[in-house]
């Protein structure tokens, strides 16, 4: 594979903390929860009764009839989508025809797709009979729908993939999209992921298997990364977006860069369908290929987006992940969970965070991780709990995610 260098020149995102990244961010540097009560009626028998849901509804985003051809997790992609693509520039040249559709590209993400419209046309079906189903419902239900309505707004005639790798999703995607550059196969990619699971099937079924936390109190305190009190995720909905190009097309265009992708680490734990490796072996591997990659040391490495969920398991697994990739350097590198005020998205938390770590680099800040009032002491990082300055000069930053099944996907930036 060429050594093609790659760069951020776009951003958008749906979030529970904003409709857009400015708003997104600032939330998130001020430490503000974007978990709130569900107000729906179907959550009155569920034992979670919580969520961060997207602060903005993307049906007052869109137009009326696109809205209602497309399932929630499109509706939060498309919303981030135009966000991207509007601050990358390239609707400018796509409306010119200064663009090649045949050198555009998309890596959309989604862990579960359109379950909402899934459920909703399953309950019609049962209800009501099979001619009341929606002659639209597979077109909103595949897990690709998100790439596919993202591909004809940015006209995107190369490849258009969904990768589909539970909570890693969203990562791969951006993973992927490096590859899909270096292979020469297009100049620009929109990647990214998606995710709209707030629903009493999906939340039922975490609930159960205890991966969601039952805490009762303040909904903004619940999700509280490598603290002792931590005890289960909180599940969020949301969409993060990232315009990925070759530096020759972005730089040919004069276009603004936020960061460069160095590079990409994927691997599997082959342990357990829904436990991560306690030994964090996996994900060891995903960061150390991430690196070699990247073609840096671990001395470069400033700051982590750590996957950490607030789960009694998975946070200490990273930790050790850490250490066993960064060494002695490890104490050198401000780590931060976004998820504690965010919760969880699922397929689009990769992107989301991603988009957090390319900002963190770009303003030189981190945000802090809310909610660690006692340190699991098996925990031993340097975890912001407030917003904290990076260093001038070149450094890196990794965004790490893991999901069921045993994905790993660790993604280094660089700032420029």
């Amino acid at each position: 594979m060429s050594r093609t260098r790659v760069v951020v020149t776009g951003l958008g995102t749906s979030s529970p903390l904003g409709g857009d990244v400015e708003s997104t961010w600032d939330g998130l540097v001020a430490g503000r929860s974007g978990v709130r009560p569900i107000t729906e009626d179907w959550v009155e028998d569920l034992p979670v009764k919580i969520a961060g849901t997207a602060a903005v509804d993307p049906t007052q985003v869109l137009e009326r009839v696109k809205a209602r051809r497309l399932d929630r997790s499109s509706q939060l992609a498309m919303v981030a989508a135009m966000e991207a693509w509007k601050d990358s520039g390239l609707d400018a040249a796509q409306a010119s025809g200064d663009l090649d559709g045949d050198r555009v590209g998309v890596a959309m993400a989604s862990g579960i797709g359109g379950v909402n419209t899934l459920l909703a046309n399953y309950d019609t079906l049962t209800a009501k009979g099979p001619r009341r189903v929606s002659p639209l419902a597979v077109p909103m239900l595949m897990p690709n729908a998100p790439a596919a309505n993202i591909s004809l707004y940015v006209g995107a005639r190369a490849a258009v993939n969904t990768p589909v790798s539970a909570c890693a999703s969203g990562n791969e995607g951006i993973a992927l999209a490096i590859d899909q550059i270096r292979l020469g196969r297009a100049d620009v990619v929109v990647a990214g992921g998606t995710e709209a699971a707030i629903h009493p099937l999906p939340m039922a079924a975490f609930a159960n298997m205890m991966a969601l936390s039952k805490n009762t109190s303040d909904p903004t305190t619940v999700s509280r990364p490598w603290d002792t009190g931590r005890d289960g995720f909180v599940l969020g909905e949301g969409a993060g977006v990232l315009v990925l190009e070759s530096e020759e097309h972005a730089k040919a265009r004069g276009a603004r860069i936020y960061a460069e992708v160095l590079g990409a680490g994927i691997t599997a734990d082959s342990h357990d369908i829904a436990q991560p490796d306690p030994a964090g072996r996996g994900g060891s591997r995903a960061i150390k290929r991430a690196l070699l990659e990247s073609e840096i040391d671990p001395s470069a490495i400033r700051h982590v987006n750590a996957h950490a969920t607030s789960t009694p398991q998975g946070d200490i697994a990273e930790g050790l992940m850490l250490h066993a990739t960064l060494g002695a350097h490890v104490g050198d590198v401000v780590v931060t969970s976004t998820k504690s005020m965010t919760g969880h998205l699922l397929g689009g938390a990769g992107a989301l965070e991603a988009i957090a770590t390319v900002l963190a680099l770009h303003h030189r800040v981190v945000p802090p991780t809310i909610n660690l009032d006692d340190l699991d002491p098996q925990v031993e990082l340097d975890i912001a709990t407030t917003a904290r300055d990076l260093p001038s000069g070149q450094i890196a930053a990794l965004n790490n995610s893991f999901g069921f099944g045993g994905a790993n996907v660790a993604v280094a930036f660089g700032s420029v």
